[in-house]
């Protein structure tokens, strides 16, 4: 069985930092070849919920502005997870519809860590939306996807376990993180080792830093996607990557 990831994904830039893409890339190499991948990003919300092109002839959602031209020349033309679409849809109940959108491929949330994870694109990729930002939806959503897991499916919640750009003073990639952004890492990390999964669910009211760590949730909000997917939640997460970039929290997690 494949787990499931909860990972802090960057702006494009981010693949640029030798040290988050060898240790993504070895965090892969760890892992069992998935016979596809299903993504949750940060960056796609959207009810009800959306599957989106299955098609590698879509173009890439590059949803980002005013970076280098190279950045929006990144390619990545994985097979669609056609079988994982279908069975996205089944598995949702009667009373929730399914939408696809067939103009919507991989935003840069999905595409930039699977550069660094399988630069071969040879491994099947799916973009699900997410319907709502509610915690506990997210995590029963979690649940309905669970089963993929025991095929060989991997999946990914991509956010970031800090995102306050509104608060950022210096946006060199080596950047001194700000107090806000230590305090919910540190926090966040007490959580994901003891498998507190109440108080990661009230982190707005809970976490120190808040809301300067989050302003909008939307970057937080894959984990509980993540957190449904595995088979206990509560149990300890793997703690694989940390550290900062731009004093930003880059901690990700790997969920039995």
């Amino acid at each position: 069985m494949l787990p499931a990831l909860y990972l802090s994904h960057g702006a494009p830039p981010l693949v640029d930092d030798d040290l988050w893409v060898s240790q993504l890339r070895a965090w892969a190499g760890e892992l069992p070849r998935p016979t596809a991948i299903l993504v949750v990003s940060a960056h796609w919300e959207s009810a009800p919920l959306t599957i989106g092109s299955t098609s590698p002839q879509t173009p890439l959602t590059y949803d980002f502005w005013g970076f280098p031209q190279r950045y929006y020349e990144v390619t990545y033309d994985a097979p669609g997870a056609t079988d994982v679409a279908a069975r996205v849809q089944a598995a949702m109940p009667a009373d929730e519809p399914v939408r696809h959108d067939p103009r919507r491929r991989l935003d840069h949330g999905a595409y930039v860590p699977l550069t660094v994870m399988y630069p071969d694109a040879d491994v099947p990729v799916v973009q699900i939306s997410m319907p709502t930002l509610d915690p506990r939806r997210l995590m029963t959503l979690g649940e309905r996807l669970r089963p993929l897991r025991d095929d060989g499916v991997l999946l990914i919640g991509s956010g970031f376990t800090t995102h306050g750009l509104p608060f950022l003073h210096d946006w060199s990639p080596d950047a001194v993180p700000p107090d806000w952004s230590t305090e919910f890492d540190a926090w966040a990390a007490e959580q994901f080792a003891t498998g507190d999964v109440d108080a990661l669910i009230d982190f707005r009211h809970r976490a120190p830093g808040m809301p300067y760590a989050h302003p909008t949730i939307e970057h937080f909000s894959p984990l509980f996607v993540a957190l449904g997917a595995s088979a206990d939640p509560g149990r300890p997460a793997r703690q694989v990557i940390d550290g900062y970039w731009m004093g930003l929290a880059k901690r990700s997690i790997e969920l039995s």
